[in-house]
């Protein structure tokens, strides 16, 4: 009987071990240190019901992987919206890398059928538990970081994360100055130019009329309180005229 129960043991971990080598050959990513990519992987309930054994979990590898996640996006931002300010960015960022989008990204890769849970972990319904789902996606991007480096983390974001970013998915976070600016790159069809083209009232109570236009062609015109509050008022203008054009063209 007993040794019934170690050739099980021995087959689910010969089956844990196949999935691994599949998962890595899915993504085209091999680790040096497989053990790094178990430990991403690997829930503290699984740690606690398998003592005699050195396996480590997660959360090491997730707090590691929580700082690269933030610096990885934060350079692709910084370099994809030059005209955005601090604020925006880091508010665009929020919306990249919090839960349900770490969530999100896991699911897509199946990275819930990878996790070693423990028994009573498992019945609850972890390995679907959107919490854990996005640390172990924190952890994978920490395990990669310390096997492969900053370059390969960035290859495996541009596959996963950075085309949802290029497709607007988060620009619902974003302001309507950025999502024009995100318009014209993603579509490459020129530039942007905001001018004021009048000033009117006393000091205390100004207002400003913005014009934005590309490639020197009028595209809306914005009214406000101060010359931001006008040019968010004349790209919102911007954006509704192009995408109506837009569907336009598609009909």
């Amino acid at each position: 009987m007993r040794k019934n129960g170690k050739d099980q043991e021995m087959n689910i971990n010969r089956a844990k071990e196949n999935s691994f080598k599949d998962f890595q050959k899915n993504l085209s990513i091999y680790f040096e240190n497989e053990l790094l990519l178990k430990q991403a992987f690997t829930h503290s309930s699984y740690v606690n019901e398998h003592r005699r054994k050195p396996f480590e979990d997660n959360e090491r590898l997730e707090f590691l992987g929580d700082a690269v996640l933030e610096l990885t996006v934060s350079q692709f931002l910084f370099k994809k919206y030059p005209m955005m300010t601090e604020g925006e960015l880091t508010k665009l960022r929020a919306a990249i890398v919090c839960e349900p989008s770490l969530v999100h990204f896991a699911e897509e890769l199946s990275f819930g059928k990878m996790i070693l849970l423990g028994k009573g972990e498992e019945m609850t319904g972890g390995r679907a538990r959107p919490a854990l789902l996005a640390d172990v996606f924190e952890a994978f991007i920490g395990a990669l970081y310390l096997d492969k480096g900053i370059a390969e983390v960035t290859d495996f974001l541009d596959k996963v994360v950075f085309p949802k970013i290029n497709a607007g998915a988060f620009s619902h976070v974003m302001d309507f100055k950025s999502q024009l600016q995100e318009l014209i790159q993603r579509d490459g069809i020129g530039s942007i130019e905001y001018k004021v083209l009048q000033e009117k009232g006393p000091a205390h109570n100004r207002e400003f009329i913005s014009l934005v236009s590309l490639n020197g062609e009028e595209l809306g015109t914005g009214t406000g309180r101060s010359k931001k509050e006008a040019e968010q008022h004349a790209a919102r203008m911007a954006l509704g005229k192009l995408k109506e054009e837009m569907n336009h063209t598609q009909k």
